[in-house]
């Protein structure tokens, strides 16, 4: 039986061998990318989906991918680099969902709106879980599966199957997109830490003309129905310039970002 086993393990690893190696490296992605690597779906989903995006990874890279190696070193060596790299590029594509995270939890420090949670996995504040809900919502309608097949695929191209790649080239495009990552969150935040530093100054002034007044009790409402005002306004402009950072970062994640 056992002799079976391995015969036929013989005659299918021309098959078996490349569809394991790009089973990694799509498996580290999906644990990570947004939408489909969330704590919310369940275990046995994301492995149906990882199985299904490896259907349509393998043909498109078939002949990018190595020969069948020799022994059980020579196989571990090939298949360790897929799982790296897999884990990488799902760290730089999970940095694009976090930069909505951070704007939300951001802007909601600034306008005292932080001590509300959503009703997600992690606490956060309200402000973010609406970001973030909304981000994944436009992404799925946004056919994120499509773009993120395309990405798996270039991936070949940019990082080779079974070698692993440069730590200084690793180094130098975690970190810039990491960097681009809180660039855009403060940005996407700016006009509400902005107007509420304006609004705490003028409140300062109005407390030292007039020391009898409690403006806590006049600021606070204020400043929150004005942050809620604002957040009507800005998160359609906010989300639109999420998802043109985000379609460009899956249309050529190996670009490392000035």
């Amino acid at each position: 039986m056992n002799d079976l086993i391995l015969a036929l393990f013989y005659e299918w690893s021309a098959v078996l061998i490349p569809v394991a190696m790009v089973f990694l490296r799509v498996g580290a992605f999906m644990a990570l990318v947004p939408g489909f690597g969330e704590s919310a779906v369940p275990a046995r989903v994301r492995l149906g989906v990882a199985i299904a995006f490896t259907c349509i990874v393998t043909p498109a890279v078939i002949d990018k991918l190595p020969g069948a190696p020799v022994g059980p070193v020579g196989l571990a060596l090939l298949m360790a680099p897929e799982t790296l790299i897999g884990l990488a590029l799902g760290i730089v594509v999970r940095s694009a969902l976090l930069v909505i995270e951070m704007a939300g939890s951001w802007a909601a420090q600034s306008s005292s709106l932080s001590q509300m949670f959503g009703a997600g996995g992690e606490p956060m504040p309200a402000m973010s879980h609406l970001f973030v809900a909304a981000g994944l919502a436009l992404a799925m309608i946004g056919g994120l599966h499509v773009r993120v097949a395309a990405a798996l695929i270039l991936s070949y191209d940019a990082l080779p199957a079974g070698q692993f790649p440069s730590a200084a080239l690793m180094e130098r495009w975690g970190t810039a997109h990491l960097a681009a990552a809180f660039a855009l969150a403060f940005s996407l935040s700016a006009p509400f830490v902005i107007a509420a530093l304006i609004y705490n100054i003028a409140l300062g002034f109005i407390n030292r003309a007039m020391p009898a007044l409690m403006v806590s009790f006049i600021g606070a409402p204020a400043l929150t129905a004005g942050a809620l005002a604002m957040l009507a306004i800005a998160a359609p402009i906010m989300l639109t310039l999420w998802w043109d950072a985000f379609t460009a970062l899956l249309a050529d994640p190996f670009t490392v970002p000035r």
